[in-house]
């Protein structure tokens, strides 16, 4: 069993494709999952940011921890300081064995009443930021073509729920994986099973692989990387939005291969203060509706130390 292959290079036309439409609620409401291809993004700038982020990890602790992750959400996140203890999906009591560097929106100054605004911790090295940020904006306009695409082809007709990502609220993160020992118990896990808390994540990973999707069965099947393609997935958000027509699926990191592994997830969420219930067109709601901010802050005080304290 394997996701779907989704080819977008449509994706910008005024009118969508009907077998594009057709594909994709296909793939997102059996899987939630999919690899995208013909997605636009230079080949260069992916190969880019991996190479900033080898180097980013490749410094001293000490150095890194200079731009330890600050109450806004930004900067690096060491090892043993993220416990999904949230997760409805497995009994989480030791830490994701990861590490990453954590870029958001670039906001000038804490912004009074908006939820984790302000400007992002920068280290000093060459064209880190440069190439973050070109990622950034490519992403955040493959973003939004891909939440019009997700709502059209779950019935969604009135589209002015995309207001609502003018600024959206995104997140880069830069991930570590060191390899976890062959014989190291079940319950420790790169990154323990869970759902994503927003509405799209486009994951650029390398070879090593260690990704699995749990199917509607309850199997857990591996997403290998696919030479110049995305593996995309729906958040809690957009599946309310879409009135749960759309899947947030569980899934989790098992890194045993022995070998470092990296990846650079991509996360495309509304405005913080947006509110999210079930859209018109997607049918009788079954979801309340609920502020983003307080349900963000409520998952980032449960799975940080940081947010803890």
């Amino acid at each position: 069993m394997h996701i779907p292959k989704i080819d977008i290079s449509e994706i910008e036309n005024e009118e969508l494709n009907h077998s594009l439409l057709m594909d994709f609620y296909d793939a997102y409401s059996n899987y939630g999952f999919g690899y995208i291809i013909n997605h636009g993004i230079e080949k260069g700038l992916v190969d880019q940011l991996f190479q900033v982020s080898k180097n980013f990890h490749a410094q001293p602790l000490s150095e890194k921890m200079k731009i330890a992750l600050n109450d806004n959400h930004r900067g690096y996140i060491a090892i043993n300081t993220s416990t999904d203890v949230n997760s409805k999906l497995a009994v989480v009591k030791k830490p994701n064995q990861s590490a990453s560097f954590m870029m958001m929106r670039e906001d000038t100054s804490e912004l009074p009443n908006i939820y984790l605004s302000g400007p992002n911790q920068w280290p000093e090295m060459k064209k880190f930021r440069e190439v973050l940020e070109e990622y950034s904006s490519q992403m955040t306009r493959l973003s939004k073509n891909l939440m019009r695409l997700a709502l059209i082809s779950a019935g969604v007709k009135d589209l002015s729920i995309m207001r609502s990502f003018e600024p959206a609220t995104i997140w880069l993160r830069l991930l570590h994986y060191p390899p976890i020992p062959k014989n190291s118990p079940n319950d420790l896990y790169s990154s323990a099973p869970h759902t994503d808390f927003g509405c799209l994540t486009i994951l650029a990973q390398d070879e090593i692989g260690g990704l699995q999707v749990q199917t509607k069965q309850g199997k857990w099947i591996n997403v290998p990387k696919i030479e110049e393609s995305f593996v995309v997935n729906v958040g809690d958000m957009l599946c309310r939005l879409t009135n749960g027509l759309l899947r947030s699926t569980p899934h989790r990191v098992i890194n045993k291969s022995g070998k470092e592994r990296f990846s650079c997830p991509f996360f495309f969420d509304p405005h913080v203060n947006t509110e999210i219930k079930p859209l018109k067109g997607t049918g009788k709601p079954k979801f309340s509706p609920i502020n983003f901010s307080s349900f963000l802050r409520n998952e980032l005080e449960a799975s940080y130390e940081k947010h803890k304290q």
